[in-house]
This record gives structure tokens, sequence and C-alpha cells, in this order.
């Protein structure tokens, strides 16, 4: 906080003054040059730093106090976007270029000339500014450095630098920040988030319902359920109740929380906690069990530091999306198709276990295949198959289950060796036991993971639906289908129960291929203001937190 002050007090300073200009721009610009030529490595940064300058015949940037003023404030602002201000050290930045007003108006040298000084600041300032847009473009972090499972390819960053200059001479560094910001609703709307909860954090945060063996239920009296109000009413806003009367209650989602008799735990909060349970992927039956406890438990610095990290994915992922695409959210377990012209089609998804994890990954939607056979994958043969069928060579025909080899020529069972089988594979006929349904739906990507309907249909009612082998199981595959094939002709919903009741197996390329996104977001941020956190499933956050927190090592001067 004493740095924050210091920089604070130093934009006053700053903004004060006016340095000498023109006279000095050519001994500056030729040590900026210099300095270039000796100091500024081949990294992504310094390559972008070479090209600000190289377009601006060297000249430096930052002469006017307003400028880097308005960089110090900028970088401060740089927490809402759930990046550490501290990395870019604004509060040294400022510090030396009021050093160097000083130096000019007492015409001191410090033991190098005064354009060299100004050069280094500049190149500073600069490297300061470049990095931050970066950031904000890019993220902070490689994410293949914390994700072990990634394989989206990263952005390139090549800022316009004729809008950069325009910003730097305007002193509108934030128009330039906010030029590279994702500029896509979810991004600003966890940027919205982050300053919500960090207002309920600097109130005071919330208090936690203490741990009990019994659950709390729609009808019991209690006094954790005066409690309850008080937690539930902490995340919603004050709204008017009466325009008659002035008088303001809390609400959560729209649902009143007070009560003339807190501690009756009624329909109407009940209703509240169901709300709070479809938010955080629990079971919607009002019943504040240990997993909703739980959940409404978690500090709010927790809470904070969940958006914070979801913010840097949505900074590796949110560039160039194509207006109509695939959205597989799975830690939200479900698939948005967005058609292009406004409207989202949404249905629920079935996503790999913690120990088979369906990956991060960017690809296009080719074709599909109806009535598929299923290849048993390498890992499931290996680790759920083979021991089934060491115990019970029968275990292959209850299965409907053939053995063939690589060149797919169907072996005798009874001629493998099951505890060396070799080059084998295991293959299962189409029809109403195979796990891949009625359609599968395929893109190309290294994982071998795919869509697919399931004739396990049941498991889509479950709130949290991490159970498959990495694949991802779609609900309403067949309607999913057919927005695909987007051929109203050729693929009505008669012609889609034909190709099906037929048994046989077909495979149908796609007129266009349809780009689809597989990403991971433990928090969601709905149209409606509120956030949805989900549990981290696969423990991804951890790792990108700490990293996050730990500081840049980054010389700027």
């Amino acid at each position: 906080m004493l740095k924050v002050r210091l920089a604070k007090v130093l934009f006053v300073l700053l903004c004060a003054v006016t340095w000498n200009t023109g006279p000095a721009w050519g001994q500056e610009s030729a040590s900026i040059q210099a300095l270039l030529h000796e100091e500024e490595q081949d990294t992504a940064l310094g390559r972008l730093v070479r090209d600000f300058y190289q377009a601006r015949n060297y000249r430096p940037a930052w002469r006017e106090a307003s400028r880097v003023s308005a960089l110090v404030t900028a970088l401060e602002g740089l927490d809402r976007d759930g990046l550490r201000p501290s990395d870019y050290r604004p509060d040294a930045l400022a510090l030396t270029w009021q050093r160097i007003q000083q130096a000019e108006e007492s015409s001191q040298q410090t033991g190098e000339s005064s354009s060299e000084a100004i050069a280094r600041a500049d190149l500073g300032a600069t490297r300061r500014f470049l990095l931050a847009l970066r950031h904000l473009y890019l993220g902070k972090l490689d994410p293949k450095t914390v994700d072990d499972d990634w394989d989206l390819p990263q952005a390139t960053f090549t800022p316009d630098m004729a809008a950069l200059f325009q910003a730097v001479e305007a002193g509108n560094i934030e128009a330039a920040f906010e030029r590279v910001r994702p500029p896509y609703p979810p991004y600003e709307r966890l940027r919205k988030g982050l300053a919500h909860y960090r207002a309920i954090e600097e109130a005071g945060g919330w208090s936690t319902l203490p741990a009990r063996d019994s659950s709390l239920r729609p009808g019991d009296r209690h006094p954790d359920v005066a409690l309850l109000r008080q937690r539930l009413g902490v995340l919603g806003q004050p709204e008017l109740l009466a325009a008659d009367t002035g008088h303001y209650v809390r609400t959560f989602r729209d649902v009143v929380l007070e009560s003339p008799d807190a501690e009756y735990y009624d329909a109407t909060l009940a209703e509240a906690v169901r709300e709070f349970q479809r938010l955080h992927l629990l079971e919607d039956d009002a019943v504040v069990g240990p997993q909703t406890r739980s959940a409404l438990n978690v500090g709010v610095g927790t809470r904070i530091d969940q958006i914070r990290v979801n913010l840097e994915r949505a900074r590796w992922l949110l560039h160039d999306v194509p207006e109509s695409f695939v959205l597989v959210d799975i830690a939200g377990y479900k698939l948005s198709y967005f058609l292009g012209s406004g409207d989202v089609w949404r249905t629920r998804i079935v996503v790999g276990q913690p120990y088979r994890k369906t990956p991060s990954l960017r690809s296009s939607i080719t074709h599909l295949t109806f009535n598929p056979t299923w290849t048993v994958p390498p890992t499931i043969f290996r680790e759920d198959k083979l021991p089934k069928i060491r115990e019970d060579l029968d275990y292959l025909k209850r299965e409907n289950l053939a053995v063939i080899d690589y060149q797919g020529n169907q072996l005798d069972p009874e001629t493998v060796d099951w505890q060396n089988p070799g080059p084998i594979m295991l293959r299962q006929a189409s029809g109403g036991d195979n796990p891949l349904g009625r359609v599968v739906i395929r893109f190309p990507n290294s994982y071998s993971v795919y869509l697919h309907d399931t004739p396990s249909q049941h498991l889509f009612d479950n709130p949290q639906r991490a159970v498959s082998s990495g694949c991802i199981r779609v609900e309403n595959a067949m309607q999913f289908t057919r927005l695909l094939l987007d051929d109203n002709q050729r693929w009505d919903a008669a012609s889609l129960r034909q190709a099906v009741d037929s048994g046989t197996t077909r495979t149908v390329n796609l007129r266009r291929r349809v780009p689809v996104i597989l990403h991971y977001w433990t928090v969601d941020a709905s149209t409606n203001g509120h956030l949805a956190f989900r549990p981290d499933i696969y423990q991804r956050d951890m790792a990108l937190r700490v990293a996050l927190h730990r500081p840049l090592q980054q010389n700027f001067d």
C-alpha cells in the first residue's frame, strides 16, 4: 500500500510539470538507437520494443509528464483484470521520471549524459507499456507451463503501432489497453464480477456457517437459517421493494431474503438456496448439506482468485473467435453452438473423469458417422477391458466385442495369449448397447477425442458429469447433428431417423467445417450479472493461481 500511495503522490508531481522537448530529441533518439542496439534481447518483448521505436524513427515517447502519469495510472489499474500491477513497477517508473525532472531543473549530471538517462527512462516506460499490452492480449503466462492438457495454438500479438502512437501522444494509455482486451462479453463480465467480489472483501466478506452433523431443510427453525440469509444476501444486491415506502431489502437472484422470522427456513429462502445450488452445479434440493455448506463457506478471497484464474484463461482463448462455432465448456458440463445469427443452441454434456481428462483444444468438426462401430481406445483396452477378459473370456461375447488385428481381420479369442495379447484391438458393432450411441461427431486432434451420442441418457440428469473416458457425450445428439449438417432438404428429421433406423454404418462429411473449441472454465460469467462457480474437477486452478501470484522477473531499466 505504501508503494501505491507513493506512486499516486508522484502522479501529482509529474502532472504539474512539462519537460523540455523539441531541441533534445536528436540526442535522445541517437541514445535510444544505441541502447537498443546494445541491450535489447531477441525476445518477444524485445522485438516489440525495437519495432515500436523503429516505426517512430527512435523518437522518445514519454517526454510529456502527462503521458508518464497516464501510464502509471493505467498500470495501477491492471488489478481490475486480475493482473499484478506491481509486476510492472509503476512506482519505480514514476520515481525515475521525477528524478529526471529534478536533474533537468538543477542542470545536474549524474555520471551519464542527460540524453542517455532520458533514453533509458523512455525505454523503461515503453517496455512496461508493451508488456502490459501483451499480457492483456495473450495472458501473463504461457498456458502450456501450467496445463499439461493444453493443446490450443497461441495467438500472435501484432499491435497496430499507429494506434499505439496515437494513444501515447494523447496520453490516453487506458484506451490502448482497452483495444487489446478480449472484446467479448464474458471477459467484461468477469472483470465486473472481480470488482464486485473485491468490494465484498473490502466490506468484510461473509460469515461462514458452522459445521454441523445435520442438514438444514425447508421447514426447519434454527439460528443457522439467519446466517444463511445473511450469507446469500452478501452476494445479492439491495433492491427497492416498494416505491411508496422506499424500503430496500436484500435479494438473491430476485428472491427476497428478508423475513419477519429470520430463523425459519421458509419456501422463499428455499428457492434462493436452489438458485445458489444451480450456480455451483450442486443438487438443487434446497437442503443445506455438506456439499452446499462447503460451497457457501468458500472464502471471498478464494473466489477472487478463481475469477482471476479464469480471466487469464479468457486472455488465452478469446481471440479471433469465429462468428459460428461450437464451444465445449468442460467444467460447466455444457455445449453451446453459436449459430452466427445471434442464436445459441445449448445442451448438457458428460466429460472425462479426473484421471482421464478431456483436453483443451481447438479444431474443426469435419464429419460424423451414423450407427458407428466402437474401436476400444488403447487406454481403455489396457486398463478396463483386459483385466475383465483375463478373468472371464465370455466377457467379450456379453459385451459384443470382436477381436481384430491392425489390418482389420477378425481373430478367434481362444487363439490370443491374453497375458501378452500383442497388436490387437477390440471393436464393438453398432447397436443399442454401443457406447457411442447413434452418431459420433469427429474433429482432428492428437488426443483422439470426439463428440458422441450415448445410450446412458440418465447421466445428463446429474449436476456433475465427469464420468467418461475423455470423450464428450452429448445430450440431444441428433438435434445437434441436424444443426451441423445444416441442410433441411437432404437432412430433415425424417431423413435422420431413416439413417439411424437402417442400422447401416454411414459417414457423412459436413458441407462446411464447423470450428470447435474445448475449454476449461471454473467460473461462468452469466448474462444476468451473477457468476457461477464450478468445482475444479481436474485440479487445474491451483497451478495457475500460484503462477499468477508469482512476481514477474522482468528488467525494465
